[in-house]
């Protein structure tokens, strides 16, 4: 018997640094700085007082970091004649988010499976028309689903932002499950069906198992973009649900004599921490998600 020597490692070496490598990496680099920039002059404007931010030292550490700004922007910032900071809208963001991202990720996520395996006559057409949903601007169907929320006697309400956010979810998760299910092999589904397995618990078993890395990538892209949003809540929510976007223009525009920047800075932080987390500790996930689902459309 030959024996196997082992040898060091095969194949070309790594490329050296080129120009082009460096003109990606010093545009990688700009693109950072200019989004950290931003974020950098709010953090440390939150942490100084007034009198400080008066000196008009944009970039300036501050001298006597306080966080006595976030403790107002949370609980006592005024929005209109109510100072309950932006916690009240923080609690009704949360209470908007969850069932929306549930509900809609559910309902794709079986249209998607529908449309994946089982096709039927015009399954095609209803795919093309719920894309095509995916590429209407909201802005043109806002007034007739006011009409259509206060004839039901939703609108104003939390049941019905949650359903507008459903509804507008509902296109490109169908689009996202679709793509993923149509990458997995027929033989699975096929096996299961001769075994006897009937649509849901071919859907449970089987399919929702396979999906964890798609549906990671249905949350967060659900998640930060309805925590985001600020025109559906402004209208469909009511007065009592106004989300945390919508809170957080009503304390920036809300006046006593004195702009406070560093609470307003505060707020702002805040209310962004949400989606800064979600992609920070699933970026790699996502990543991952998007790459699962894009071997087959």
């Amino acid at each position: 018997m030959e024996q196997i020597q082992l040898t060091g490692p095969h194949g070309p070496k790594p490329k050296k640094t080129t120009v082009s490598r460096l003109g990606v990496y010093a545009f990688l680099f700009s693109a950072a700085v200019f989004f950290c920039i931003p974020l950098y002059v709010m953090l440390i404007t939150s942490l100084k007082g007034m009198p400080e931010i008066r000196l008009g030292e944009l970039f300036s550490l501050p001298g006597d970091p306080s966080f006595a700004a976030w403790v107002k922007a949370w609980s006592e910032a005024c929005s209109g004649v109510e100072c309950n900071g932006i916690q009240t809208g923080f609690w009704n963001s949360v209470k908007i988010t969850i069932p929306s991202v549930a509900i809609s990720i559910i309902i794709g996520s079986i249209n998607g499976y529908a449309l994946s395996f089982w096709r039927f006559k015009g399954s095609n057409l209803l795919f093309g028309l719920l894309l095509f949903g995916a590429f209407v601007p909201f802005q043109v169907v806002i007034f007739p689903l006011i009409i259509f929320l206060r004839e039901m006697g939703l609108y104003g309400s939390l049941t019905g932002i949650i359903l507008i956010h459903t509804i507008f979810g509902m296109p490109i998760m169908t689009l996202l499950f679709r793509n993923y299910f149509s990458s997995l092999p027929d033989e699975l589904f096929k096996a299961a069906r001769v075994d006897g397995a009937n649509f849901w618990q071919i859907f449970f078993q089987i399919m929702m198992p396979l999906s964890i890395p798609v549906t990671v990538v249905a949350v967060i892209l659900q998640t930060t973009g309805i925590w985001n949003d600020y025109l559906l809540g402004l209208i469909f929510a009511g007065r009592e649900n106004l989300p945390m976007t919508v809170q957080l223009n009503n304390i920036v525009a809300t006046t006593f004599g004195v702009r406070e920047y560093n609470v307003n800075m505060a707020a702002t932080i805040l209310t962004a921490l949400v989606p800064l987390a979600i992609y920070l500790l699933s970026g790699k996930y996502f990543v991952r998600g998007i790459a699962a689902g894009a071997v087959k459309g």
